[in-house]
């Protein structure tokens, strides 16, 4: 993949037909929730199921396939099911998934001046309002934006486009990551994940989903599963919501982030007392985050200063 980019400038780009395998009863990755406010009926289309093998529970798959017109059929042993009845069975299904995802990508100033460094990643999902196929909505809230007005960060950002009347799907969003990983000069010991609204759901789910990918994570007015708390507690976390949130009350940031702490993670709210849903602009526009996220690296403790 050839990637040709003028530094300092975030360039739009698509990644499309990567297929996921997903063997269902394993650990397959789960849907995101729909946050409260944002309700929106999300449905499963791209899943296209490629192949199933059905057999009676505790009976093992035959290793080749018999050629009924050389080998006389063996009598049937398998139970009779009748009418009425029903008995255990078993189903290995693989399904395969085909993503086009569009995506801003910016490259620091310095990136290709300094041909040897490896550079921290920050991906950032957006909220609800800016979903479908036009990337300058992709620009409204965010990083995304501030880089439009011409501001320079030191990190990598990928700001990716979720489809229209879509949820953020942590599978796409992970095989992105695989994508833009292999093919920029990434610090994987230094990868970061934030969102807003929508996207704050999507931070909690996809860093739950992988824990191990990230560093740390800056979900905003969002919210997640407490059940996924015990699988985040390596992560630094710091989360952000307006008192006065009626779209995403902040009660699911404040029942997440207890919820890791009291797994034994590090987790941390800030609460803006006079902000309603929109907590992310002055999140965003503060230099303190930017600066809490650099001092984590993968696997290393989480560090909160007087400043945070």
């Amino acid at each position: 993949m050839d990637w040709e980019f003028e530094m300092s400038h975030q360039r739009a780009g698509v990644i499309c037909g990567f297929m996921l395998g997903t063997v269902v009863g394993a650990s397959s990755r789960p849907a995101l929730g729909q946050p409260d406010g944002l309700r929106d009926h999300a449905t499963d289309s791209q899943r296209l199921l490629r192949s199933a093998a059905l057999r009676p529970a505790g009976v093992a798959p035959s290793s080749a396939q018999a050629d009924p017109a050389a080998t006389p059929p063996e009598p049937s042993t398998k139970p009779v099911v009748r009418a009425s009845a029903q008995r255990a069975e078993q189903a290995n299904l693989v399904f395969t998934k085909s993503v086009e995802m569009k995506y801003l990508l910016y490259l620091p100033a310095e990136y290709d001046r300094q041909p040897q460094k490896k550079w921290p990643l920050l991906m950032s999902l957006h909220g609800v309002g800016e979903r479908g196929d036009d990337l300058e909505k992709v620009k409204v809230h965010g990083p995304a934006r501030y880089i439009a007005e011409g501001k320079d960060y030191p990190f990598v950002i990928v700001t990716p486009q979720c489809p229209a009347d879509q949820w953020w799907d942590s599978d796409a969003l992970l095989a992105l990551l695989d994508v833009v990983t292999q093919s920029l000069r990434i610090d994987l010991d230094r990868v970061y994940l934030t969102g807003l609204s929508m996207g704050g759901y999507g931070t909690w789910h996809t860093a739950a989903r992988d824990p191990k990918r990230f560093a740390a994570i800056a979900p905003i007015c969002g919210g997640g599963n407490v059940a996924d708390a015990p699988k985040l507690v390596s992560l630094a976390i710091w989360a952000f919501h307006g008192e006065k949130d009626t779209v995403v009350p902040p009660e699911r940031s404040k029942e997440m982030v207890d919820a890791v702490n009291r797994a034994g993670g590090h987790a941390r709210l800030t609460l803006y007392p006079d902000a309603a849903h929109d907590s992310w602009t002055r999140t965003y526009e503060n230099p303190e985050l930017y600066k809490w996220f650099l001092s984590h690296r993968r696997g290393e403790p989480p560090v909160f200063g007087a400043a945070d």
